[in-house]
């Protein structure tokens, strides 16, 4: 199941009532009515007027009371908005079961705890599809106060999941704050519009990724996004001027509406990517020198592709291993991986590898942003990685397609696949196998080029065309009146096909 809160919210619940009581954009919505409220609902059920239209009049005048009792301490958008919709699979719920699942959504958030029928908000839920209901909730308190929305988001995720395990239904995924920041609308219009690929958020969680993976300091980071073409801006402590206390990235070319920069904190990109997190990959237990000289041989870019290999082999044996018996201790691993996977592709200046790698960085990432303590086969995928993009940046050297580094990448993906399934993670390991599945179509050679067939003479005249194939001739318009025609002992012109002749009665 699934909840989904309007942003933002609205000023006025009248157009949200008409909507929900309406046929819908498509004549779709089908016997609406209020299945839950803080009434009964047969009491807040909108009544039909003589010429069979709904007099919302009682409705919207019970739930705006206390908003106009606040009235200027309310919130100015006070309506609030959630669509809750259970999987295409599932079974049909019955309004009761609906109306079970409305209440506790509202306790759940606070809106409208149990037992606090008339101090809390006031509400209503209304079904008008087999399967989804929507709760609509005016933010203002029956005894004068102000609800709080304090992870309004991550509460409704709960009552979802409780729901699942109530009535049997489809399991989603937790809010284990693992997903990133998806785009908005407006972004991947205004990304449509520009001719992008894709919106500037993604682009910029790939480049900050990527930095972060190949950077083992503060100093590097910064001149890798320098390098990445990524505008970045700094934010520094006000006791000590000279340290950094936050970043912010933008795109150049990417304007708002002051033709300033669309800037982007590293947290609102991927919870890993926030500063203090960052900060933690830079500390000694967790890197390791191993920068190449500018000047490499053959053997030295073996040894390279190599090192990554092995150190990929080794973390799928530990992930493996770790897997079934202490399934904690291969998070670090897992975690490391997305940087392996970031920096190869950065490296070798593959698409399908920087495809893999965004599907897997959900994998990668531990439930509520939580930093897992550091081993061994992590910071040798660590350093790997580093490796990699020192050797990429220093050289510009994209020759070498280490095919055997990718099969085991993913061989890597597919391990931590099984690990986050050992967790329960649904989420973590779809996206593990997503990435696995797209690092072995970059492995497989690609097919030969198939000859073209040979044509075949069944007759004479078809032998003697194709032994003695005539030359093009190039055709020429005919010439049109006031223009000269074609030069004498020249190709003859093309003539032009007849009009088409009229339809109709003839006489």
């Amino acid at each position: 199941m699934i909840g989904k809160i309007s942003t933002p919210r609205g000023e006025h619940v009248e157009p949200l009532l008409y909507y929900l009581f309406g046929p819908g954009r498509h004549e779709e919505h089908t016997d609406p009515h209020i299945v839950a409220g803080w009434r009964h609902p047969a009491s807040l059920e909108p009544p039909l007027r003589a010429d069979g239209k709904r007099d919302f009049a009682t409705l919207t005048g019970l739930l705006k009371q206390p908003q106009a009792a606040l009235g200027e301490r309310g919130y100015p958008r006070p309506v609030w908005h959630c669509a809750m919709r259970a999987a295409p699979g599932d079974r049909m719920l019955s309004d009761d079961e609906w109306a079970a699942i409305a209440h506790d959504v509202m306790h759940q958030t606070g809106l409208a705890p149990c037992g606090q029928q008339d101090e809390a908000v006031r509400w209503i839920a209304v079904r008008h599809g087999d399967d989804h209901i929507h709760l609509v909730a005016m933010l203002a308190r029956q005894d004068g106060g102000k609800p709080s929305l304090s992870w309004e988001r991550y509460k409704v995720r709960a009552a979802c999941l409780a729901a699942e395990q109530r009535y049997g239904l489809r399991p989603t995924a937790p809010a284990d704050r693992t997903a990133a920041r998806r785009p908005s609308r407006a972004e991947n219009e205004k990304a449509a519009r520009r001719g992008l690929e894709e919106a500037p958020r993604i682009t910029l969680r790939r480049q900050v990724t990527t930095a972060a993976a190949s950077a083992g300091s503060e100093h590097e980071f910064f001149a890798r996004l320098d390098q990445a073409g990524a505008l970045v801006r700094k934010r520094f402590s006000v006791q000590s001027p000279g340290q950094v206390t936050g970043y912010s990235v933008a795109l150049p070319g990417d304007t708002a509406k002051d033709s300033g920069p669309v800037w982007y904190g590293g947290g609102k990109l991927a919870a890993d990517l926030s500063w203090p997190k960052l900060q933690q990959r830079w500390t000694p237990t967790r890197t390791a020198p191993g920068r190449p000289h500018l000047t490499l041989t053959a053997e030295d870019r073996n040894a390279i592709w190599d090192h990554a290999t092995r150190a990929a082999a080794d973390a799928t044996a530990q992930i493996r291993t770790l897997a079934w018996t202490d399934p904690a201790a291969a998070a670090d691993a897992a975690w490391a991986t997305s940087d392996t996977l970031h920096a190869a592709a950065a490296a070798l200046g593959s698409r399908i590898l920087r495809q893999a790698a965004d599907a897997y960085d959900r994998a990668a990432r531990p439930p509520y942003g939580r930093i897992p303590p550091p081993t061994p086969a992590g910071n040798q995928l660590r350093q790997a990685a580093r490796i990699m993009s020192a050797f990429a940046c220093l050289t510009g050297d994209r020759s070498l397609t280490p095919i055997v580094l990718i099969t085991r990448l993913a061989a890597l993906a597919e391990a931590v696949a099984g690990l986050r399934d050992t967790q329960q993670h649904a989420a973590q390991a779809a996206a593990a196998r997503a990435a696995a599945g797209q690092l072995h179509a970059a492995a497989r050679p690609a097919p030969p080029a198939q000859p073209r067939p040979v044509p075949h003479a069944s007759t004479a005249a078809q032998l003697a065309g194709l032994s003695f194939p005539h030359p093009a001739r190039p055709a020429t318009r005919p010439a049109t009146p006031g223009q000269p025609g074609p030069a004498p002992g020249g190709p003859p012109a093309v003539p032009r096909p007849p009009p088409p002749r009229p339809r109709g009665p003839t006489r």
